[in-house]
């Protein structure tokens, strides 16, 4: 019995020493950045549902998101390892106001410079996707974005 317990114990202990709190959980990002950097890097890697922990929840974001990951899965697996193997550059962070933000970014395996929108709802900065399909009809941002490549 007593060999029994300090088994349990030493597995216990084990378990509790593996365990990290460093890391920040999933769908949670410190600032307009980072949740920029969390969801591109989900979406570059394939991870679409961590991705979506990252974005705005509403019907029109998921439309899109919907299309993105049919997309990535019918891609060549030459691209996915590219999208994969490639780095986030941040060309420019515009703050409209203290919850909203667009980000000029490309990765470098594509280098073609996207925007997305970042707001901040009940104290979780998120992506709304949607922004990158229909910023042209956006009225926050009155400066005009150059080297972008969704129009």
């Amino acid at each position: 019995m007593k060999r029994n317990y300090t088994i349990f114990l030493f597995l216990l202990f084990l378990c509790c020493a593996c365990k990290s709190n460093d890391k920040e959980p999933a769908g949670k990002s410190e600032n307009n950045v980072d949740a920029a950097r969390n969801f591109i890097r989900a979406a570059l890697d394939g991870k679409f549902r961590e991705a979506r922990s990252f974005m705005l929840q509403d019907s029109v974001n998921t439309n899109y998101m919907d299309v993105v990951e049919r997309a990535y899965k019918n891609d060549k697996q030459s691209n996915k390892d590219g999208y994969r193997t490639s780095t986030i550059h941040f060309h420019k962070v515009d703050s409209i106001n203290n919850s909203t933000s667009v980000i000029i970014f490309s990765n470098s395996f594509m280098n073609n410079p996207d925007t997305l929108r970042i707001v901040k709802v009940n104290a979780q900065w998120l992506v709304d996707l949607k922004y990158l399909y229909e910023h042209d009809r956006d009225t926050l941002n009155n400066k005009m974005i150059i080297n972008d490549s969704v129009k």
